[in-house]
């Protein structure tokens, strides 16, 4: 909680602290952030000690040579007062000046959060401190906000400018936050990427200067997510310090880390600066995106652990907060634009036999969208795939027991589209200069009034006709020409194009609040927090590659929790990248997030259908445990694994994946890591799971009764109706002997097999449930 005593300001949540104070010259030092304190913890032996003064100086006050603020930890800092650090404000003030500094006024407790004007922001905090900070010379305010979430363990920050001058005001960098915080030693780790490579970790050393973590596509973008972690160079998995940060919004974003000549780290993120400039009347406000900052000194998963908290209770709302998510099969790898009613529904009905629960209708299903060159922006029927409507369509799929689900790209145009020859003018182009394309479609300026308002009546409409449960709204290209006819001042283009953006959302998916909205922008170019106040998941990447989507949830997984992220089992050789895997793998990966198939059903050999209705059900019965639990990753020993878990709210029950990248000859002894589970007895078992004959090539001989042509008729039907069991282990062992690791089973390593040897190979995988045993007398479920 929030307490405030001698103009200290001491921000507590379950297991960190966070305090700062005003120093007597009305401006605001930081002194900690870490670990829960103490109460009445002395902020004297804290706060940073000046005694002499050091060269090359610009003193603030000449009564006081010690106070510089170049030197000193901050809140806030501006410019032209001697610090020379990166600002979080670029103000061109009322008197045409870039020189600003504000000074403490006053502050204000509130309980729970305060909601914003323009923007989406966090719910649900338990209290909120407003500082109000003015300029020393001019007639402008700072209010500061902060909000404390006590036990998610994060804090949010945010500004609001408010131009109280009768002369207009020019924003051209203000931040959402700022703090400094002394050197560990930190490394910077971000998410980086590109189209189906979203979200891979990378790590550097924080040296001196800065360095910047940003976006300029019009997006949140695939290129480098706005989260990000500070770490001490010793944090592991487990232990250590680890800070992490992440913003309220789907835009273009900046995050600095900056390390200063006396070894101080300076973080702030927010809006990026580039092509931004924001006119600031007398008498208005301009309030930033909400930042997010958690700390944990239990290494990178309990820094995790916060931010999953605070995702699933404080971003995600309304009916879908908290609820599991529906098992689908998407059928845009199956067809892509080539399908009719016909093949739609044949998909559906072996669908259904499956298990799958709802139906997702993708791309090519209005106006003339046989491919991607034609279409986008029309929300007519294509009457050639449907002949009795959309609405009949859904009808039939709610009869056979399936929801129905719908792809759209809403923000979005193709210039061969009725709405482009109608209304050009809605495209976002430049007056004079040729327009360029991605993906053959140009961006709808949602600028415009005119612009949100055909879309929100054109998806509602469709949404309501067929009454859809669930829609994929996609976005398939950047931002490039930032112009609009609806703008005087062009530089607020990228932010007013988001402010339309959550306004088209709201006004479409709050009056319909049970609709599953899953957010999409060629995979995860736009995966961030503003989009989950609307979007309780988002596809997570195009890729659907079991090996590369390893790199890429994990990537997602230091920020995000896996109720946000969704994840398809799809066709082998993979339609991204070509790469062979078994159909275990693609689900036992696909299972730690929101499960999905996309693929042909009909290619499936009786073999593969009974495996996967054995798949869904098994996700359906530990559903909540993947979607809810406690996630963490588990440091492998050896680079070839990878280990995820999965932990109830009880710490009773633990679902591990096993995952074994490329195979190595001779592979030594593999253990078994379970965490986090409470005192007691455990059984783990193994999944059962099947092993393709195809497989094992010409060695099936060695076990086959019959000589068989590894690449003949009778091998390929053989492999249609028949397949091995994989290795099934169980074991009994208390919670202290998981946590220290077991051993398991051996691999296969050219020698023989039985049942009692793990075939994993190349991409296998296995995953192990371990259960707590119940007592004596009761029956473990």
């Amino acid at each position: 909680m929030i307490t405030v005593h001698d103009n200290v300001f001491r921000l507590d949540t379950e297991n960190t602290t966070y305090l700062f104070r005003v120093t007597k010259f009305g401006h605001l030092e930081h002194l900690y952030y870490g670990p829960l304190l103490a109460p009445g913890e002395r902020v004297d032996a804290l706060a940073q000690k000046r005694t002499i003064s050091m060269g090359n100086n610009v003193v603030y006050d000449e009564t006081d040579e010690l106070y510089c603020l170049d030197q000193m930890y901050l809140e806030w800092s501006d410019n032209g007062r001697g610090d020379y650090r990166l600002s979080p404000t670029e103000l061109k003030m009322p008197d045409a000046f870039f020189v600003s500094d504000f000074v403490y006024v006053s502050h204000k407790l509130t309980d729970g959060s305060v909601p914003m004007q323009t923007l989406p922001s966090a719910y649900g905090g338990d209290q909120t401190l407003v500082l109000t900070l003015r300029d020393t010379s001019v007639s402008v305010t700072l209010s500061l906000y902060y909000t404390v979430f006590v036990k998610a363990n994060v804090i949010t920050r945010r500004a609001v400018l408010t131009n109280e001058s009768p002369d207009p005001l020019v924003i051209r960098r203000l931040m959402s936050m700022m703090v400094d915080l002394p050197d560990e030693q930190f490394h910077l780790y971000t998410l980086d990427g590109k189209w189906i490579k979203e979200a891979h970790l990378h790590r550097r050393p924080v040296e001196y200067g800065i360095l910047t973590n940003a976006s300029t596509t019009g997006a949140s973008s695939n290129r480098h997510n706005p989260a990000f972690m500070l770490a001490a160079a010793t944090a592991t998995e487990e232990n250590g310090h680890v800070y992490g940060f992440n913003l309220i919004y789907s835009g273009n974003h900046a995050g600095y880390v900056e390390k200063s000549g006396w070894d101080m780290v300076r973080v702030s993120t927010g809006i990026n600066p580039h092509c931004f400039e924001w006119h600031l009347a007398p008498g208005e406000s301009f309030e930033t995106p909400e930042a997010v900052m958690t700390f944990s000194n239990q290494g990178f998963n309990g820094m995790s652990r916060n931010m999953h908290s605070f995702v699933n209770d404080h971003i995600v709302r309304g009916h879908w907060q908290r609820r599991e998510r529906p098992v689908l099969i998407n059928s845009w790898e199956a067809f892509y634009f080539d399908y009719d009613e016909g093949k739609l529904l044949q998909l559906a009905k072996k669908a259904k036999d499956l298990g799958i629960e709802l139906f997702v209708l993708d791309d090519g299903w209005f106006g003339a969208r046989n491919n991607d060159k034609a279409g986008l922006g029309d929300y007519t029927v294509n009457k050639k795939k449907f002949p009795r409507g959309l609405k009949a369509f859904a009808d039939e799929l709610r009869k056979l027991g399936l929801e129905f689900g719908i792809w759209m790209e809403p923000e979005m145009v193709n210039p061969d589209s009725d709405l482009f020859r109608e209304h050009p003018e809605y495209a976002v182009r430049h007056p004079v200069k040729k327009p360029v394309f991605g993906r053959n479609q140009l961006v709808l300026d949602l600028c415009q009034k005119e612009v949100r308002d055909y879309i929100v009546a054109q998806v509602g409409q469709i949404l309501d006709e067929t009454k859809a449960s669930y829609v994929k709204w996609d976005m398939n290209r950047h931002i490039a020409e930032a112009c609009s006819p609806a703008l005087r001042n062009q530089g607020e283009f990228y932010h007013r194009y988001i402010i339309g953006l959550y306004e088209v959302l709201g006004r479409i998916f709050r009056p319909r609040p049970e609709i599953l909205l899953e957010s999409c922008s060629s995979g995860g170019n736009r995966f961030d927090l503003g989009m989950l106040c609307f979007s309780p998941q988002i596809w997570t990447s195009d890729d659907t590659d079991p090996i590369e989507r390893l790199k890429i949830q994990a990537g997602l997984s230091y920020f995000y929790p896996l109720s946000t992220m969704g994840a398809h089992v799809s066709q082998s050789p993979n339609q991204q990248t070509l790469r062979a895997t078994p159909l275990s793998t693609r689900f036992n990966v696909a299972c730690f997030g929101c499960l999905g198939y996309e693929l042909d059903l009909k290619y499936l050999t009786p073999e593969e259908k009974k495996e996967i209705k054995e798949q869904i059900a098994f996700y359906k019965k530990y559903r909540r445990v993947f979607q809810y639990g406690a996630f963490s990753r588990i440091p492998a020993v050896k680079e070839n694994k990878v280990i995820w878990q999965c932990v109830s709210p009880e710490q009773d029950l633990a679902v591990t994946g096993f995952f074994q990248t490329l195979v190595q000859a001779a592979e030594s002894e593999d253990r078994l890591y379970v965490k986090g589970l409470q005192p007691g007895t455990y059984r783990v078992r193994t999944r059962p799971q099947r092993l393709a004959l195809a497989r094992f090539g010409g060695l099936v001989n060695h076990i086959s009764p019959l000589e068989l042509n590894p690449d003949g008729f009778l091998l390929h039907q053989a492999n249609r109706y028949y397949s091995l069991p994989d290795c099934l282990e169980e074991y009994q062992s208390s919670a202290a002997a998981l946590s220290f690791g077991i051993p398991l089973n051996n691999q296969f390593t050219g020698t023989g097999y039985n049942q009692n040897v793990r075939m994993l190979g190349d991409f296998g995988s296995n995953l192990y449930i371990t259960e707590k045993l119940k007592g004596e007398g009761e029956e473990n479920a």
